[in-house]
């Protein structure tokens, strides 16, 4: 458990994809191009397996957890991290989309 203040340092903003490719050497991961509003950000996301796709997401607005440390993944440093549900078998998988929301617009 957490507390609530734990959780308000959490920071989640919506970003627009601006371009999604597969991570050479990786059936998981893909490499993301993530506009924030004031930034544009990579990100490194092992959401492959569920992304037919990849064109689709280019456009799309979607929630980010954004102020963790970056991470490397296979080589790439991810700035970011994208929220999704499901896709364990149990629960359809599904990205937290955000259409109607502005690039950079705080998660609340």
């Amino acid at each position: 458990m957490i507390t609530i203040d734990d959780f308000k340092k959490v920071e989640m903003r919506i970003g627009e994809i601006r371009s999604a490719e597969p991570v050479a050497g990786s059936e998981k991961l893909l490499r993301l191009v993530v506009n924030f509003g004031d930034e544009e950000r990579q990100v490194v996301s092992g959401i492959a397996k569920h992304t037919a796709d990849l064109q689709a997401l280019v456009g799309k607005k979607f929630a980010f957890a954004t102020n963790l440390e970056p991470r490397s993944l296979m080589g790439l440093e991810s700035q970011a991290m994208i929220l999704a549900v499901g896709g364990d078998g149990e629960t359809p998988f599904a990205i937290l989309e955000a259409p109607a929301a502005a690039p950079g617009a705080r998660v609340k």
